[in-house]
């Protein structure tokens, strides 16, 4: 990824967007989820890491388990995030001095490596659209606002123009996001899916705990449905 000259500060809030060049496929299959999974759990460390083989099943298991401690020293902590086809949200809060840059740097890195290995791609330049898109988040109200849009993010997936003409079937998507495997919000809702990979007692002693993240994103699926209130946030 090119240099940024952003500052990125120890104890502030970024929502950070990474998406494919052109558009095209970030995750292909299942295991190009779980290899998304386990960057940015592994990458997550101020030390230089090897990935192999043995090491990646081992920490994808502790990262579906119940947490526990482990010799990482963290970079930012994952607050939230989301997968999609072609993109990644991360909502992170930096602990080490431009640790976001270089934990985002990592990832980059790592992940194109493998998918160029993986599907042959001998092709130089960008894997990545440009350099990470990434917003400030200033307040509570929009850490509350990003919160939902980050996990709204795959109703897409099942209603596609949602956006432009409102959710149909409101029931069927909160369904489909509590059971969406590739984000945050499952663990949030209390249904173990990568516990280890968050940190959540921050937004949930804000939000009420798993019922009210809950009631939070079902209340605004139901009621509310608002683009227009994500017009700061909606990176992607």
């Amino acid at each position: 990824m090119p240099y940024r000259k952003e500052q990125f500060v120890n104890g502030e809030i970024y929502h950070i967007v990474i998406k494919r060049i052109a558009n095209e496929l970030l995750f292909q299959d299942i295991s190009d989820y779980f290899r998304g999974i386990f960057s940015i759990y592994e990458f997550n460390d101020l030390r230089s890491v090897e990935i192999k083989e043995r090491r990646r099943i081992r920490q994808l298991v502790k990262v579906q388990g119940d947490p526990v401690s482990d010799s990482r020293d963290l970079l930012v902590e994952i607050l939230f995030f989301c997968f999609m086809p072609n993109h990644i949200h991360l909502v992170l809060r930096q602990l080490k001095e431009r640790g976001t840059i270089k934990f985002m740097n990592k990832i980059g890195a790592g992940y194109a490596g493998y998918f160029k290995r993986k599907y042959g791609i001998k092709e130089k330049g960008y894997f990545f659209q440009g350099r990470f898109v990434a917003v400030h988040i200033e307040t509570e109200e929009q850490l509350k606002t990003v919160f939902v849009y980050v996990h709204a993010n795959p109703i897409s997936l099942i209603e596609p123009k949602w956006k432009e003409i409102g959710i149909r079937n409101p029931e069927e998507v909160i369904r489909f996001l509590e059971d969406y495997k590739w984000s945050s919000y499952p663990d949030y809702v209390g249904k173990k899916n990568f516990p280890s990979l968050t940190q959540r007692d921050f937004i949930l002693k804000m939000i009420g705990e798993e019922g009210g993240c809950k009631n939070f994103v079902e209340s605004w699926i139901k009621y509310k449905g608002e683009i227009k209130k994500f017009a700061n946030l909606a990176l992607e």
